[in-house]
């Protein structure tokens, strides 16, 4: 999933560094809210773990790589904004620490993984979440990578400098990662379960009797 620098043309990864920037920031000016109740604690172990499962990744063909990504669980976790800043974190220090993603590139995979990835697995689960609530994590899982893949695919397939074109790297980024994603929304929904029966006061909408409760907005 982390694009490389020298695959997206300029004018491409420009356009992601505008969209990733304006998220990025919104999302910051919307949690000033939320950092006072007790999911803030969980913005450092949330990213540290997720940190340590995106190391785990493979190459796929005529796309860049597959693995774990987990927006979609730290969305539903911490909420949209703290979720989009867990991962921003965690993108941006894989790329600057250990090389995993360009640095020009870096909007572009921020807006995929800490943006694109968050919003749609949260948006997913909120939308599921009232017929199954681990069904929903699962969905949630799967369809925020297969989404993120589909933004990867469309940039470096509209970029000139990479070598392959939108109707090559499109099918290919988002079947393999749709197969991928079913692992993923396993992890999401197992993860989410054990989360929600062991800390039930740390799940958005849900009380510490694990019945239904007044989301926070974030």
């Amino acid at each position: 999933m982390h694009i490389p620098d020298g695959f997206l043309d300029p004018w491409v990864a420009g356009l992601f560094w505008l969209a990733s920037g304006a998220a990025i920031g919104l999302a910051v000016r919307r949690a000033r809210g939320a950092l006072g109740d007790e999911r803030t604690p969980l913005l450092g172990v949330v990213a540290a773990g997720i940190f340590a499962a995106q190391m785990l990744n493979w190459p796929i063909p005529g796309g860049t790589s597959a693995h774990f990504v987990g927006g979609a669980f730290a969305g539903i976790l911490l909420g949209p904004s703290l979720g989009v800043l867990a991962m921003t974190a965690v993108v941006t220090i894989q790329a600057f620490v250990f090389g995993d993603g360009g640095i020009i590139a870096l909007g572009a995979n921020l807006f995929a993984m800490a943006v694109v990835d968050v919003l749609v697995g949260y948006a997913l689960f909120r939308a599921c979440r009232g017929v199954h609530e681990t069904g929903a994590a699962f969905v949630a899982g799967w369809g925020a990578i297969t989404v993120s893949a589909l933004v990867v695919g469309l940039g470096i397939g509209s970029s000139s400098a990479f070598a392959y074109a939108v109707g090559t790297t499109v099918p290919i980024m988002v079947v393999g990662h749709a197969l991928l994603g079913l692992i993923e929304g396993a992890i999401t929904a197992a993860v989410y379960g054990y989360v929600a029966d062991a800390r039930p006061d740390l799940v958005l909408g849900r009380s510490t009797d694990g019945t239904a409760a007044v989301e926070v907005g974030t």
